[in-house]
């Protein structure tokens, strides 16, 4: 098999990738080892995140730091026997998680999170997906006065800086837009710019379907298997249909990107943040209307098709260790305080990689020493929200165009790779 480009990473970020080169008229083979949006892209929160400017930092307080060292919470857990292996990661994370550098970074990372519900809405309405989306926005909930506060202010920064539009929520508010919320919680927040997805996976699905449409085509392979052609001419992948040849090749495997970028000679500092879900029945009817966060226990509820998501925080560990999913057990118990959830419709706990850099934005560009490669991971969090325009200026370098927006803070040059 022959292609213009091969895109390694059948995730959000691949197919979103690879439709936006079809849509270019670009010949594209994908390649996964396993079906689109079945690894990462298919257990987060579904949420488009307009308002995600800010990337979530690193705690610099030494209080916060030590409420967190019993690795009892719901926001947080960490493997201790796993830290000596993250620990440069982490080291560097803390570091650019100072408050001057976080703003920097925020300023930079700002383009990406500003045009990501405009580019999906493009792919959206091509894909025929808009059944998936919905467009109310979504909630935090606060327990404490001090909190609530504080996140009035970030949210008064971001309307004043970068034009997200929110409203404050009161008690009656909160009681008015859901009925079965328990009462207890002080006030809440309603970002309104951002975009929820019914079905990450499905969505994930739909770009492929609109992909194939316009002539891609997807294929299962290994992509550690990636090396110089024979021919000169570019890069070859094994898949199951054969050799697949192209002269380009993104690399866009999110948390296993590291095991190509490692055997090209690339050494970056790369962590992972595991995370798990479940998905719930409700009790009597009950009805959840809105994506809504806990603020101060750290998980998030989600009225999916599958059910009610419960989705948790951040687990620091080896990416390919056993589950441990003590986050959602305490998650759950808090939840259900809350909410009346049902029973579990899952067999067991999913569990996804967030795909993290120690600065907290994305590697999207061209690698520093092989020409035809290119790199789109890294998106932490937000790998969802960034698919789209992170295909588009992929897209648009690859091909010799000037991108839509300022790439070269995303550059791989910027690790001493």
């Amino acid at each position: 098999m022959a292609a213009d480009v091969i895109v390694l990473g059948a995730g959000i970020i691949g197919v979103s990738t690879a439709l936006q080169l079809a849509r270019r008229g670009k010949s594209v083979v994908l390649v996964d080892r396993r079906g689109a949006g079945e690894e990462t892209s298919y257990g987060n929160a579904g949420l488009i995140q307009r308002e995600g400017v800010k990337p979530y930092g690193f705690p610099q307080q030494l209080g916060t730091l030590l409420r967190y060292a019993p690795n009892n919470r719901i926001d947080v857990h960490y493997h201790l026997k796993a830290l000596p292996s993250v620990f440069s990661f982490l080291a560097q994370y803390w570091w650019h998680s100072n408050t001057s550098r976080h703003q920097a970074i925020a300023r930079s990372y700002a383009p990406l999170i500003e045009s990501s519900v405009s580019e999906h809405d493009i792919l959206i309405g091509e894909s025929g997906a808009g059944n998936l989306i919905q467009k109310e926005g979504w909630l935090e909930v606060f327990r404490t006065p001090a909190k609530q506060e504080a996140e009035y202010r970030e949210a008064d920064r971001l309307n004043r800086e970068h034009g997200i539009e929110y409203s404050q929520l009161t008690p009656a508010d909160l009681a008015r837009l859901e009925p079965d919320l328990a009462a207890g919680f002080v006030g809440g927040l309603k970002w309104k710019d951002p975009w929820s997805v019914l079905d990450p996976k499905a969505l994930t699905i739909s770009y492929l379907q609109l992909f194939e449409r316009l002539g891609g085509r997807f294929v299962r392979g290994d992509a550690a298997t990636l090396k110089a052609s024979p021919s000169g001419k570019g890069w070859q992948v094994a898949t199951d249909d054969g050799l697949v040849e192209a002269k380009d090749v993104v690399v866009a495997l999110g948390p296993w990107s590291e095991i190509v970028t490692h055997k090209l000679g690339y050494r970056f500092t790369f962590g992972v943040k595991r995370g798990y879900h479940m998905h719930y029945g409700t009790k009597e009817g009950a009805r959840l209307h809105n994506w809504m966060m806990d603020v101060e226990k750290g998980y998030l509820l989600a009225p999916m098709n599958q059910g009610i998501r419960l989705t948790t925080g951040a687990e620091f560990g080896l990416r390919d260790a056993p589950k441990s999913p003590v986050q959602l057990d305490r998650a759950e118990k808090v939840a259900r305080e809350i909410f009346p959830l049902a029973e579990r419709r899952d067999s067991e706990p999913w569990m996804g990689a967030r795909p993290c850099t120690p600065d907290m934005m994305p590697v999207i560009g061209k690698a520093p020493r092989h020409d035809g490669v290119w790199f789109a991971f890294g998106h932490a969090h937000h790998g969802l929200t960034l698919g789209a325009i992170t295909g588009r200026v992929i897209a648009e370098m690859m091909l010799g165009e000037q991108p839509v927006i300022d790439t070269s803070p995303y550059r791989a040059e910027r690790f001493r790779a």
